[in-house]
């Protein structure tokens, strides 16, 4: 066998080796996928695969000749990511409001509370129209609270524990904390994926076939000489609309800073939730 036939032999493998590795991060960062990314500091093994495929498209000898299939298989890796990455935003968006409507709902369960708890001339008003907005097991607390003549008996102490119960749980979040925390390790993972492979792909050429496609429809639309220009803006990854700015460009940074701008952390324990002792 020639030498350059070994060398082709072994491209090959590696093209497939890395069209592996491109499989390997797309069922890793897929949001069905049971096993959930680690911290992006403590995951060697999906920082690794990235590596691979950013070493495989920098230090590939003839740009030119770049396989297509990796080529369109990594930047269909940097477009499924940044697609999740502005999910993740949204998410974090839509986390922030219920926080903040929470954090409203506690203010007004205590006020509803004192109310019944000082006997006010609107307190049956009060917790009747809370019955919008906490569910039976409140309003039955309250109503016990609130029609109690002496609040050391049993019922009314459980009843009281509910509700303070409540107050501290809908005040500290934990469960929406845990899911900010769980999106933004993702969140990290999936922007460590636009940085580091969409920069890799500068390098790249477009494929014949997609430079094909733009020059055809640019001669349609506009005639040859704009399709030439076109051909010359559209034809590397450098000058297209870059996926990656999507990423930088996205309401990631500032929906982290409202984060961590509302962030509330008690030094109260959460009481469990709960009528007995």
């Amino acid at each position: 066998m020639s030498k350059a036939g070994i060398v082709n032999v072994r491209m090959v493998i590696t093209e497939e080796k890395i069209l592996s590795n491109i499989d390997k991060v797309n069922k890793l960062i897929n949001p069905n996928n049971k096993k959930q990314l680690v911290e992006l500091g403590d995951d060697s093994y999906f920082k690794d695969l990235i590596e691979s495929i950013k070493t495989y498209l920098i230090e590939y000898p003839k740009k030119k000749n770049f396989p297509i299939s990796v080529y369109k298989a990594a930047y269909g890796l940097v477009e499924y990511a940044t697609n999740q990455f502005e999910e993740n935003t949204k998410k974090i968006e839509e986390l922030i409001r219920q926080r903040e409507k929470n954090i409203g709902l506690a203010s007004d369960l205590k006020d509803i509370l004192n109310s019944a708890i000082e006997k006010d001339k609107d307190w049956k008003n009060n917790v009747k129209n809370a019955s919008v907005s906490f569910q039976e097991d409140i309003i039955e607390a309250l109503g016990i609270i609130g029609r109690s003549k002496n609040d050391t008996n049993e019922n009314y102490q459980n009843a009281l524990k509910l509700v303070n119960a409540r107050i501290n749980n809908l005040e500290s979040n934990l469960h929406i904390e845990i899911d900010m925390e769980r999106i933004e390790d993702r969140s990290k993972a999936l922007s460590y994926i636009g940085i580091e492979v969409a920069d890799a792909l500068k390098v790249i050429p477009a494929p014949a076939e997609d430079i094909k496609n733009v020059v055809q429809e640019s001669v349609n639309e506009v005639g040859v000489q704009q399709a030439t220009n076109t051909y010359m803006e559209e034809t590397r990854v450098e000058v297209k609309p870059s996926l990656w700015s999507r990423i930088k460009n996205s309401k990631f940074v500032r929906t982290i800073k409202c984060l961590m701008k509302v962030k509330i952390r008690l030094d109260v324990p959460v009481l469990p939730e709960g009528k007995g002792e």
